[in-house]
């Protein structure tokens, strides 16, 4: 997938054309993936490049001033939509400038004017432009002014509700994985960077690799079964979420992981992406090291069972 960063890396002939769509798309979820789906399908029907037109951030925390804890950063979120086949991403700067921009304002001369569009595909419930003014029934109108044909992609239906990233943000951090992998039609995962931590896992025998995450979004602490994909394999592991009380009191909220049976290279340095099957326990303080070293075992082999 070619991605293009902001305005200025516009008009491109790769775009002329275009079958395209815009969101954030935090998560990919299955929803998303409905209306991606729906959006390459027609583009090969035209013979035009599928596009998708995304943000740097979530338009609210510049609209309302909040910060959305988003369910994956926005490296994550291009490569789940390339992976979908969409052929082209321009990613905008959502600035209070931007923001500006009138909903005729935003179709006719970045959508249809540089971005080339030629077909548009509204996702379901979209409102865009200035004040959320845009819908379905204003681009109805104003494609048939500019030549450009309109679709609209139906919900898809989670519990009787559409999913949604909120549903996805909902269910991770209330622990309810089942759920949050049914929305997304993969494991939640979290990824991360390895940075040196304090050696306390190795000292007991059990290494771990500390993780410096870009994610807002993560389970609730506790201790889990997890694949680890390190780049060069996938390893069965157990994660633990939490501030390590048996060693430190009042401690800041670490996620580190113990990769089962790996014996390769030092992963400092490297990224990891941590994918959640299922949570074993909660975290809580021991008596001692001996006591942990013991519950850590049982953790190791509750979650080869489960990742068996």
């Amino acid at each position: 997938m070619i991605i293009l960063r902001g305005l200025e890396s516009t008009p491109d002939p790769r775009l002329a054309g275009s079958v395209v769509t815009w969101g954030v798309f935090d998560g990919v979820h299955r929803g998303h993936r409905q209306v991606l789906a729906t959006l390459t399908s027609w583009a090969r029907e035209r013979g035009a490049p599928a596009v998708v037109v995304t943000f740097d951030r979530h338009p609210a925390e510049v609209l309302r001033g909040i910060e959305v804890p988003l369910v994956c950063p926005l490296e994550e979120r291009l490569d789940l939509i390339g992976g979908c086949g969409v052929d082209v991403t321009l990613v905008l700067s959502f600035t209070k400038a931007f923001a500006q921009n009138t909903a005729e304002g935003f179709v006719a001369e970045i959508i249809v004017g540089r971005v080339r569009a030629k077909a548009i595909l509204l996702g379901h419930d979209s409102h865009f432009g200035k004040d959320r003014a845009g819908d379905y029934d204003f681009l109805k109108g104003i494609g048939e002014r500019l030549g450009v044909e309109v679709r609209a992609c139906e919900p898809l239906l989670h519990r009787g509700r559409p999913m949604s990233s909120s549903l996805v943000r909902e269910a991770v951090a209330a622990g309810r994985l089942d759920e949050a992998s049914e929305l997304l039609g993969r494991p939640f995962s979290l990824h991360g960077v390895v940075v040196a931590g304090d050696g306390r896992g190795r000292s007991i025998g059990v290494p771990t690799a500390n993780l410096e995450l870009r994610h807002k979004v993560r389970p609730p602490g506790g201790v889990y079964a997890v694949w680890v994909l390190t780049g060069g394999g996938t390893w069965p592991g157990v994660a633990n979420i939490g501030t390590r009380p048996t060693f430190i009191a009042g401690g800041s909220e670490n996620v580190e992981v113990h990769l089962l049976d790996y014996s390769g290279e030092a992963l400092y340095g490297r990224e990891l992406e941590v994918r959640f099957v299922a949570r074993l326990r909660d975290e809580r303080k021991f008596a001692g090291v001996e006591d942990l070293r013991r519950q850590i075992r049982e953790d190791i082999a509750a979650a080869r069972a489960l990742l068996r």
